[in-house]
């Protein structure tokens, strides 16, 4: 009895550690209800576990403006904010929509008979990252078909499948995303601010205590962060690389290349709290600036509190729906 015990217990350390190292396993995990999404409560809230900013991810309305008979096709060039179960086809008016993510490059084909646009789309506390570099993310091919990508070897997928970076992290959403585990850290979370007036570290709270934002954001020491020192070559660099990539693409075949940044919850909720350094606004203003800005930025400004979620670096759907509104009006999507 004991022997089956002990083989028990190691088939079943052997599947989470399993998931720790592979995206396969731990999405059948997931599938199968073993493993929960720990992000269902927000990013921030998982970081930091403390309940007064734990808040269900909301299911925004569907938009449906998706035809097949549209002039447009809408290429974008995108980070977390964009990933598909943000943004779809069915936000836009377009015939075709394509997401690629900022760092994997993608193959495109464009339609000559169509309208091809293209929207570059990055939060603020990365977008100095992203335009360090000439933008390829998106490469066009004259024919796909011609060039396709080689099948990788069986054990060429098993290698790429198994990752050992970051397996701690990994384990610790296998084993502990289920709400009971979140109650453990709850509780220890809100001693500790309460007591020592501590929290994570990978989170920063308000001066008020109403919002919290990741801590890279929040210090300035960071490049990511909105109080980073950003000299006016920093800008001048940026607005540079920008407009090579515009222009590198247009020639390449699309009719329009556009921008928006997304700001950093913390430079709507509380810029105040350092020197902030105005990236999107001195970017978006610049006057070398070539490419056509989507300005979330004033929109978000004007309705603070109703554009992020509490528990979250994302959006409401209400904040959601303005971006949409905005990129919808400049693209005519």
């Amino acid at each position: 009895m004991m022997r089956y015990l002990r083989y028990t217990i190691l088939l079943i350390a052997s599947v989470f550690w399993a998931a720790g190292l592979s995206g396969t396993v731990s999405h059948w995990l997931y599938e199968q209800g073993v493993i929960a999404d720990d992000y269902r409560y927000g990013d921030l809230y998982r970081l930091s576990a403390l309940p007064q900013f734990k808040q269900p991810q909301p299911t925004c309305p569907a938009s449906n403006r998706a035809s097949d008979t549209a002039a447009t096709h809408l290429y974008l060039l995108g980070d977390s904010f964009t990933e598909p179960e943000r943004i779809s086809r069915n936000d836009f008016s377009v015939s075709h929509f394509q997401r690629i993510k900022w760092d994997f490059p993608q193959r495109v084909q464009l339609d000559s008979t169509r309208r091809n646009v293209l929207l570059i789309e990055s939060v603020e506390r990365h977008l100095r990252e992203h335009l360090s570099r000439p933008v390829r993310e998106v490469m066009i091919e004259t024919d796909t078909t011609q060039t396709p990508t080689e099948p990788l070897a069986w054990y060429q997928r098993v290698y790429h499948d198994f990752h050992r970076e970051d397996v701690e992290e990994r384990l610790e959403s296998a084993l502990f995303s289920q709400d009971w585990a979140f109650w453990f850290k709850e509780k220890k979370a809100s001693l500790t601010q309460g007591w020592f007036d501590r929290v994570s570290t990978g989170v920063s709270v308000s001066r008020n205590r109403q919002a919290i934002f990741l801590h890279s954001d929040a210090d300035s020491s960071v490049m990511q962060s909105s109080f980073s020192p950003l000299t006016n070559r920093d800008v001048d660099a940026v607005v540079d690389s920008l407009n090579a990539t515009a222009a590198y693409y247009r020639q390449a075949g699309f009719d329009a290349v556009y921008l928006s940044i997304i700001p950093n919850k913390i430079s709507i909720l509380e810029s105040e709290r350092g020197s902030y350094n105005r990236l999107i606004e001195r970017v978006q203003q610049h006057p070398r600036l070539q490419v056509p800005v989507v300005n979330v930025y004033d929109a978000y400004r004007q309705n603070p509190q109703s554009s992020y979620l509490k528990g979250d670096t994302h959006w409401t759907c209400e904040g959601r729906a303005t971006w949409l509104a905005l990129v919808r009006q400049k693209l005519g999507v």
